[in-house]
């Protein structure tokens, strides 16, 4: 077993199991995260526990297989045991650091203009693939992580429960001690997932990648609007707005020509109403998806005419677009050298 899959609460169960006190958990946590311990011999256990420890745990992470770097970004390219890759993002903010991490080799989910949907799902990742992601950017780069962005590579509530220890786990004050108000995770929409994640003891932030105003334009773009409409999809991000008292993010890829112009911002107004969510407007990472990024002047346009709706926007800004940093290139830019 890889010690990075179990979450706090885990690995206090693995203790109980075998008969120890379960206190032992949180002074292995203290261990590996805080002060980078890699064998179970630095800890000053009894010869009995160290033993089983050793017997039943390794500290496998990715390899790192390819770095990139600007001055406010960089992405890491990580091999997995079994040969497959996933990508990892450093976003260096005024506020500190953010990374991104990804949560599948692959996606199902099929949106039109995603690098990562033309590499369909191999697998989902284990919780300790997805944590190695943060150790190797913490490692590589020498920083603290202060954000964490569940949004990278696949759909995170497709691997729900590996994705709800990672967020354990790089919460857990012995850990990497990430506020819960600084982890996001993000969803295409995947309605019972939702409800499902708003009713965990402690979720962290929600994001919705919504990118249309209506259910003609998002059933174009995104798939899975059929299984789960738009109407479908705000009922569930109000569960979680009112059970958790937190904002809901929706996130808006500005597309040119396809889902930016004032009418396209008046309807989602209009969609959004009294709720209590705001609006993430995002520079569009060009691919050969075959879209395009709106330009600066249309999105601020966009982003006037929410706020004269009472709608809250914000412009995301850009990341390490001269690095390849959209979900997916790094790793399609390797095999395609490979």
């Amino acid at each position: 077993m890889n010690i990075y899959d179990y979450s706090p609460r885990k690995l206090r169960n693995y203790f109980e199991y075998i008969g120890e006190n379960p206190a032992k958990a949180m002074i292995i946590y203290d261990g590996i995260y805080r002060r980078g311990v890699r064998s179970f011999s630095e800890f000053n256990f009894a010869e009995r526990i160290t033993e089983r420890l050793n017997a039943d745990f390794n500290f496998a992470l990715p390899r790192i297989v390819e770095k990139r770097e600007c001055e406010d970004a960089a992405k890491l390219l990580l091999e997995l045991s079994d040969g497959e890759f996933v990508e990892t993002v450093l976003m260096r903010q005024r506020f500190g650091n953010c990374i991104c991490v990804s949560t599948q080799v692959g996606c199902n989910m099929g949106c039109k203009f995603c690098q990562s949907g033309l590499l369909k799902k191999r697998r989902s990742l284990t919780t300790a693939e997805i944590t190695g992601q943060a150790l190797a950017i913490s490692a590589v780069f020498d920083c603290r992580i202060d954000g964490v962005s569940v949004m990278g590579i696949g759909e995170p509530f497709d691997n729900f429960e590996a994705v709800a220890d990672f967020c354990e786990i790089i919460t857990e004050d012995k850990g990497l001690a990430v506020g819960r108000r600084h982890v996001t995770v993000s969803t295409c929409g995947v309605v019972p997932k939702i409800y499902e994640y708003a009713d965990l003891p402690r979720p962290c932030n929600l994001a919705i990648s919504l990118h249309a105003p209506d259910d003609r334009l998002r059933n174009e773009l995104m798939p899975i609007n059929k299984a789960y409409p738009i109407a479908e999809v705000m009922r569930a991000a109000e569960y979680f707005s009112d059970k958790t008292h937190r904002r809901v993010t929706l996130e808006y890829v500005m597309l040119e020509g396809i889902n930016d112009t004032p009418t396209h911002a008046e309807q989602l107004a209009a969609l959004v109403g009294k709720r209590d969510f705001y609006i993430n407007l995002i520079p569009y990472n060009s691919t050969d998806s075959g879209y395009k990024k709106s330009s600066p002047e249309t999105v601020s346009e966009f982003c006037a005419v929410l706020k004269e709706n009472g709608v809250i926007a914000t412009k995301r800004r850009e990341f390490g677009a001269n690095l390849n940093a959209a979900c997916g290139q790094l790793r399609a830019d390797y095999m395609e050298e490979k």
